[in-house]
């Protein structure tokens, strides 16, 4: 067989393997759910437990849509037999993942030396429950518990909760920064380039927050409002058995 005989079938065989993948691509319901929402990826949207309706995620939030994108759904699936609630243990996923692509070099952590949890807590530097969370550190550091901190002023940009988060932020020693403005004393830094806060409010927007201070275990569980740290060791020993 001569060489171009088999240059050509090897462009013949080519041809066909992608032609074939592009009518797979089109066939692929996948595909036509994510071409109707904008910043939807294919990896994004997957089949759910239930025929025809497909689980798609939204940053750190599910929804559910027709095999031809039509009809949209939000709310809870619960599997009944295995009494789970399948939405809520998909977006414990979906904020594990977007709370490591944030990185802890975007959050204040507070640690122990020894480490047996770690949360991430959306906080509020006015927020009265914040603030006796924040006057149980020791405590939860003695029981081993890192605390992650993210910048949440409820009262959204352009506030002076948000300025407060900002100089915290900018300060040589953030922890001691804050420290010192839940206490409700002031922070003697000037505002800096490049702060988190406003990466970390959209990330709280995205997850769901309604309140602060709100914490995500390291399952990706969230624990609305303040829990005592003898409470919140519970807490994170029942999320480790689960």
């Amino acid at each position: 067989m001569s060489s171009k005989l088999l240059s050509s079938l090897f462009a013949f065989a080519t041809a066909i393997l992608i032609l074939s993948g592009a009518a797979r691509a089109q066939d692929d319901p996948r595909s036509a759910i994510a071409g109707k929402l904008p910043g939807v990826t294919v990896e994004d949207v997957q089949e759910s437990p239930v025929a025809g309706l497909y689980e798609v995620a939204v940053g750190a939030n599910v929804v559910y849509l027709s095999k031809g994108g039509r009809y949209l759904l939000q709310g809870e699936m619960v599997d009944l037999e295995g009494n789970a609630n399948l939405t809520e243990a998909r977006r414990g996923q979906l904020r594990q993942r977007v709370l490591n692509e944030m990185g802890v070099d975007k959050m204040i952590v507070f640690s122990p030396e020894n480490v047996k949890h770690s949360i991430t807590v959306f906080t509020d530097i006015d927020c009265a429950y914040c603030r006796k969370l924040h006057r149980e550190m020791v405590d939860l550091n003695n029981r081993g518990i890192e605390v992650r901190y993210m910048f949440w002023p409820r009262s959204g940009p352009n506030t002076e909760s948000w300025a407060k988060a900002e100089k915290v932020w900018c300060s040589a020693d953030r922890n001691s920064a804050m420290t010192l403005a839940k206490a409700g004393k002031p922070v003697e830094a000037e505002v800096c380039e490049g702060t988190p806060v406003n990466e970390h409010y959209k990330l709280g927007r995205d997850v769901g927050l309604r309140g602060t201070p709100a914490i995500v275990t390291e399952k990706g569980r969230l624990i609305s409002g303040y829990l005592p740290a003898p409470q919140l060791a519970a807490e994170l020993d029942k999320d480790n058995k689960s």
